[in-house]
């Protein structure tokens, strides 16, 4: 897991952020356990109030249920309601590359050229 001090997006928004991606993609699966809050606070040299906060916000979206001393472990994710929080998050990614877009004075032709250049790279990871 990577965290960016740098980045103006809170750690435990990050940490949070990148469990869910994980989730939502598969990675960890329907009843595993995430890594226990204290252990996660050490290997990241964070504070457990924080990773705490990551945690109670993913369960606060309903993809990870938090058991008495056993920690919290991943929920059955629906796969039409995954489908449609992607569907959100391209949709507003594209809605703000469309506004830097017409910002830097891109004409929609170059806009679209770029998008079909980038569908084209291979992906990373």
């Amino acid at each position: 897991m990577k965290i960016l001090q740098s980045s103006g997006v809170p750690i435990y928004q990050q940490i949070s952020d990148q469990f869910k991606a994980d989730i939502l993609a598969g990675k960890i699966k329907q009843g595993e356990y995430l890594p226990s809050i204290r252990s996660l606070a050490k290997d990241l040299r964070i504070s457990v109030i924080t990773t705490m906060k990551a945690y109670e916000q993913l369960e606060a979206e309903g993809l990870v249920t938090a058991v008495q001393g056993k920690g919290f472990y991943v929920n059955a994710q629906d796969s039409e309601m995954l489908r449609e929080q992607h569907l959100r998050k391209v949709e507003a990614s594209l809605a703000e590359a469309i506004q830097a877009a017409r910002i830097a004075g891109m004409s929609d032709q170059e806009l679209t050229d770029t998008l079909a250049m980038l569908l084209q790279m291979p992906e990373e990871g």
